[in-house]
């Protein structure tokens, strides 16, 4: 699993390096430097390895992981970074905003929002070649989903080695509260509309998703069981971005309506009107042990 640190591994030059720069620009709030001078040229492995070690120590530290998010599902995003292939991200329980929770200030470094649609699995997925009806079978229910993405590293100054060792630019995520059965709707030809302060921001469909949400979300099942981490029951799977992802800051209001599934709507409190509470701590996605109960 993950989530499980084998004994005296050795880790590839400059993993450990990295990782301590991502935390630490979780933990501070300013963004850090690029990590890819410090793992080899191009190596997506080494940076795999930076995002176990986020993952081994979160677990340790008591943080419970809940699922995965895919990142890179568009053409032109990979084209972009250069690559020809999602990647993905670990999912964790403080990581979850419920509807109508303003998200505080401060609790993320750069943050930007997208519209997807989200899985959560009824049945474990362990086969390395599952198949359509292996995926549909083990679906309980599909909801609309915003994940608030974000970005330890100063700028967005990305390639796909600095998005894959900081977890995938996990940030936040938000489901909807209406479960629907993936009999009742079809996730590649549904089309997807995300208002910013009532203002249409970001469109697209199913099929802009890797061609469908659920061709993503079975390269994730077969990924994870060769890689011996298997999709497990009960995991909420983010397919990956349905249209644009847009920048958001305090005073924000979002809202997605994805056709089939419903809508969804998250908002970013203002220093001015979060002020006095003291309901809800500051976290960052990437944080290290020092900054467990920040939640991400």
């Amino acid at each position: 699993m993950l989530g499980s640190a084998p004994p005296h591994r050795s880790l590839p030059a400059g993993v450990a390096e990295a990782a301590a720069l991502l935390e630490e620009a979780a933990r501070t709030g300013f963004p850090c430097p690029p990590v890819r001078p410090l793992l080899p040229e191009a190596d997506i492995e080494a940076a795999y390895a930076v995002q176990r070690l986020h993952v081994e120590r979160a677990v340790q530290a008591g943080r419970r992981l809940v699922g995965r998010k895919i990142g890179l599902t568009s053409p032109a995003v990979q084209r972009q970074l250069g690559v020809d292939r999602p990647d993905f991200g670990a999912l964790f329980a403080d990581m979850a905003v419920p509807e109508g929770q303003p998200i505080a200030p401060g609790r993320l470094l750069q943050p930007k929002v997208e519209a997807e649609v989200a899985l959560v699995l009824g049945t474990d997925l362990p086969h390395r070649d599952p198949t359509s009806a292996d995926l549909l079978r083990a679906t309980a229910f599909a909801l609309p989903a915003l994940e608030i993405v974000d970005s330890r590293i100063a700028g967005w100054d990305i390639t796909i080695v600095d998005t894959v060792a900081d977890n995938a630019s996990c940030g936040l995520y938000v489901l909807g509260g209406t479960p629907v059965p993936l009999d009742r709707v079809d996730l590649r030809a549904t089309t997807m509309t995300l208002t910013k302060n009532g203002e249409r921001v970001s469109q697209g469909t199913g099929a802009d998703c890797l061609g469908s949400p659920l061709t993503a979300a079975l390269w994730l099942a077969a990924t994870l069981a060769g890689l011996g981490d298997p999709l497990r029951a009960g995991d909420i799977v983010l397919t990956g971005a349905l249209g644009p992802m847009v920048a958001a800051a305090e005073g924000d209001d979002f809202t997605a309506d994805i056709a089939g599934l419903g809508t969804v709507t998250t908002s970013f409190a203002s220093s001015t009107s979060f002020a006095s509470s003291a309901s809800f701590a500051p976290s960052a996605s990437f944080a290290s042990t020092t900054t467990e109960g920040a939640g991400a």
